[in-house]
Formats: structure tokens, C-alpha cells, sequence
């Protein structure tokens, strides 16, 4: 899909569905008025009947009589002093499902100016929006006729001021929502496709398309390195696993080095559980559990596109859990890169295992902070459920950065304790730890765990393990993966200080 900006006269603007925004009670916003004259006054009966009040989410279709977008179509916003970035993406996605909706490709956005939004923020806001909102996952449907495409979507502006903040503002919502889409079509293949070994195949071929440096560590070179913990948890399978390491602004000789920032995700491509099998009911969305990984891949392909002014790194562990003849057992004691042992009491618990290799070999970057994303604990969703991930780790300021971004990516993120009492719950009195402590604060205890394993940097665990897939349609998602966490890594990032 193609995002434009153009500073025109929404009248003679040729789409689909010419949009209109409106804030509930505020009436007729002043670049819409002339739109409503050539419509003779239909925003206004609408307004004026109760028809449409402007409600946050509304949406309501009428004729393009006197315009030449072929429908007119009004979304609320709701109350005027609410209105921000969230407000917007649920206007762009709901111009394109409005276009789609009747089998028409190209939709107009009048984006009038706002108090609480630089043409900027409206930009990136409502291409973001309209991007994820686009997004389907249907490359295996072949019975259903394929619904129309909505190939272009054209924002409006005010003036030549608002029009360049657009065009700035919608390059970036363009690449951050298409990397999360990006990330979304990673974790939605089967898990019989996306293995280790395509995972890692799929970060070679983006690094060459955006720039970045990518590096694939095989058994051989896991083995090399000591990383047991990844070995150890694709030994079942017979897709072996793969450390993917990708670099944006790698250090090259001799150059100033820059800040580093490193991002570590769970890349289980599938999760059977293991040896301590999970029940066979929802299984299929096993093929979910390296949601982290795709989000710090797709984070990574925005970054290099976005080229942000960083030294970032992009750690992905991948390996498949899986019950094969060589798989690790219960009672196991395995040694991690780090030479730290691990007691392993359930092979479900395999997530902490891989990133127990991952977080260690990010430290070798010297890296300001850590950030790793996890689909880790069921007990995450039970204390939590899916509207937000659990936020712990060793630094407040680090965690307060990452609040904030996720409030304005509108990727929610609640903060959890991670005391001493939770990190002394994870010792083993047979090896250095366990790798689970029990029912009680299990998600808590799943972060204590990792905190082992990143020494004295400042690191943040995001426990994503009730967001990243959905059961239902939703303001600019879909049913499956939703790519979370690629809006808010790369928030942090693009406004890292």
C-alpha cells in the first residue's frame, strides 16, 4: 500500500472514500466545511440528526454527491480533549477497512490540523493505522475469493507546512507498521515452515535488503561457544536451532564507536513442551512462541530503514522444543554459555533456557541496555491478561524509557516486582539454578531467572506472552499475530537519550 501526501482540495479528491474525522460535539472542523457544502451539507443533517455523534470508533458511510470521492465517510474521534496518536491509527485503519469494504483501492484522509498533534504525529499516526490495519494473513487461502486491495491512501493537508510534517510523519509510521507487519507474517507461517533454519535464512536475506550485518551461529558454532542452553533445547528436534545475531551501525575499524543498545528475543518456533508435554488443546498457537524473535527481527528492519543514530543489535535464539529421542529430560543439568549450570525441573520451561545463551552473548556488545521480549509465562496472562506485557528488570530509568514509548506506540506495558526474595526462589540446590521456582509470581520468577544472565547492564524483560496473538479483529488488527512489540522497540530507540 502507498501513502501519499497532497496538498489538494479534498472536493476534487478522486478515491474511494474521501474520510473525514470528527471529534464528538466539536461540529464541522474548518478544512471540512467546504467538503460539506459540496455535499449539500450532509456532515451537518448527519451531525444535527444524531446520526453520527462523533463517538470514538464511529464510522458512518454517505454518498459522494457533489465530490468526487465516489462515499463520504465520517469516523469519530471522540471527545475533542482525548484526541491523540491512538486516535489517529484507528482513523487510517478504519479508512482502509471502509474502501475495502466496498471493494474500492484507494481512500483520502482529510488530516485537519489538532492541538495535541504536530502534523507529524498525525502523519506516522494515520499511516500507521491505515498499514495495520490492511494487514492479512491469507497466503494459504484458496477456496474464498481474494477481497479488494486497497492500494492507495491519500492524506490531505491543510496547508504546505502540515503537508511536509505529513510526508515526515508518514515515512516513518509507513516503515515502523510495515516491519510489524513484517513481524506478523514471521509468526503466523507454520511452525513446520518458519524452523531455526528458515528463521535464520529469512534475517540473512532482510540484512541484505536494509544494510544490516547479519551473523548465523550453527550447531557447530553453538557448540564452539558453549551455548548449551540452545543446544540443549533443540537436541529433540530435527530441525536444529540457530543463534541469529543482527547489527545495525556495526563498529567498523578505527570509527567513533556509538551508543549500543541490544534487543534479545524467544525464538521457540515451536513449543510442544517437550518431554513435559502440554495438553493437545490450543497447541496449534505453540507456533507462536517466537513472537519475541519476530518482533526483534521486524524492529530490526525498521531500524536500519529508519537509520537510527545507534549501534543496535538484534539477538534472535530460535530452536524447536520438541520430544524426540534426543530431547533433554526433566532432572538435566545443563551448562550455559556463561558457565552458569541450570537444574532443568520441566522441559516447558524452555524459553528462559535459549535466552539464557542469548542475554549472555548480548553483553559482549557492551551495550548500555538490554531489552528482551518473551512469550514466557502463562502466569504473565493470568496476572495480566492481554491488553498489556509485564514489565520487569535491574534499572528504574530503563523501565520508565520503555513505559513511556510503550504509551505512545500504544503497546501497553504494566511493571512488575522483581525482588531478592524472587531471585534467591530460582537457586537450585544441585546446580546454580533452576529453571522454574513453582506457581507462585511465575511470571516474576521467569524474569529472576534471566536476570542471572545479563550481569551488571542495565536490562528490562518484556513478558508478551497474553499479546501476541489475537482471537478477534480489533481497531488495526486481525486475528493472529500482531507483532507486538516492534512499535514499542523501536519508540525506545527512536527516541533513545
Amino acid at each position: 500500500m502507498e501513502i501519499r501526501v497532497r496538498r489538494a482540495d479534498p472536493r476534487g479528491a478522486r478515491a474511494d472514500a474521501l474520510v473525514v474525522p470528527l471529534a464528538k460535539g466539536a461540529g464541522v472542523p474548518r478544512l471540512a466545511r467546504g467538503v460539506d457544502a459540496a455535499a449539500g451539507g450532509a456532515i451537518e443533517a448527519a451531525l444535527a440528526s444524531g446520526d453520527f455523534s462523533g463517538s470514538t470508533g464511529e464510522v458512518q458511510t454517505l454518498p459522494g454527491n457533489g465530490l468526487a470521492a465516489t462515499r463520504l465517510v465520517l469516523v469519530g474521534l471522540g471527545e475533542e480533549r482525548d484526541v491523540d496518536a491512538e486516535s489517529f491509527r484507528r482513523v487510517g485503519a478504519a479508512a482502509v477497512r471502509a474502501t475495502r469494504e466496498r471493494k474500492g483501492t484507494r481512500a483520502a484522509i482529510l488530516a485537519p490540523p489538532r492541538r495535541r498533534l504536530t502534523p507529524g504525529d498525525a502523519g506516522h499516526a494515520l499511516a500507521e493505522g491505515a498499514i495495520l490495519g490492511s494487514y492479512r494473513f491469507d497466503k494459504y487461502r484458496t477456496l474464498d475469493e481474494a477481497p479488494a486491495e486497497v492500494e492507495a491512501v491519500d492524506l490531505l493537508a491543510a496547508d504546505d507546512g502540515a503537508a511536509a510534517g505529513l510526508r515526515a510523519g508518514a515515512r516513518t509510521g509507513t516503515i515502523v507498521a510495515e516491519s510489524t507487519n513484517f513481524a506478523r507474517d514471521l509468526a503466523n507461517e507454520p511452525g513446520s515452515v518458519h524452523t531455526p533454519v528458515w528463521l535464520a535464512d529469512r534475517a540473512r536475506r532482510l540484512a541484505r535488503e536494509t544494510g544490516l550485518r547479519a551473523r548465523i551461529f550453527d550447531e557447530r558454532e553453538l557448540e564452539k561457544r558453549n551455548m548449551g542452553g540452545i543446544l540443549a533445547v533443540g537436541r529433540g528436534s530435527a530441525n536444529p536451532p540457530r543463534l541469529i545475531v543482527l547489527e545495525h551501525n556495526a563498529p567498523r575499524r578505527g570509527a567513533r564507536r556509538r551508543r549500543t543498545v541490544a534487543i534479545v528475543g524467544k525464538g521457540i518456533t515451536f513449543d510442544s513442551g517437550g518431554i513435559s508435554i502440554k495438553p493437545a488443546a490450543s497447541m496449534d498457537a505453540m507456533k507462536m512462541d517466537m513472537s519475541g524473535g519476530a518482533a526483534v527481527i521486524g524492529a530490526m528492519r525498521a531500524v536500519a530503514l529508519l537509520n537510527l543514530p545507534l549501534h543496535v543489535v538484534g539477538i534472535v535464539p530460535a530452536a524447536q522444543n520438541s520430544p524426540g529421542g534426543g530431547a533433554y529430560l526433566p532432572g538435566d543439568v545443563i551448562r550455559t554459555a556463561s558457565g552458569t549450570t541450570i537444574e532443568v525441573l520441566n522441559t516447558d520451561a524452555e524459553g528462559r533456557i535459549v535466552l539464557a545463551d542469548g542475554l549472555y552473548h548480548a553483553q559482549g556488545f557492551k551495550p548500555e541496555a538490554i531489552v528482551d521480549l518473551a512469550t514466557l509465562t502463562g502466569a504473565c496472562v493470568i496476572a495480566l491478561g492481554s491488553e498489556c506485557a509485564g514489565l520487569m528488570g535491574n534499572d528504574e530509568k530503563l523501565q520508565e524509557k520503555i513505559r513511556s514509548a510503550s504509551d505512545r506506540a500504544r503497546e501497553r506495558v504494566w511493571p512488575l516486582p522483581l525482588w531478592e526474595e524472587h531471585v534467591q526462589a530460582v537457586k537450585s540446590h544441585i546446580a546454580d539454578v533452576k529453571n522454574t521456582a513453582g506457581r507462585e509470581a511465575g511470571a516474576i520468577t521467569a524474569g529472576a531467572f534471566l536476570s542471572h544472565f545479563v550481569g551488571d547492564v542495565p536490562w528490562a524483560h518484556l513478558d508478551i506472552a497474553g499479546n501476541e496473538a489475537t482471537s478477534k479483529d480489533g481497531p488495526y488488527g486481525v486475528k493472529g499475530a500482531t507483532g507486538f512489540g516492534v512499535r514499542l522497540l523501536v519508540e525506545l530507540l527512536r527516541q533513545w537519550r
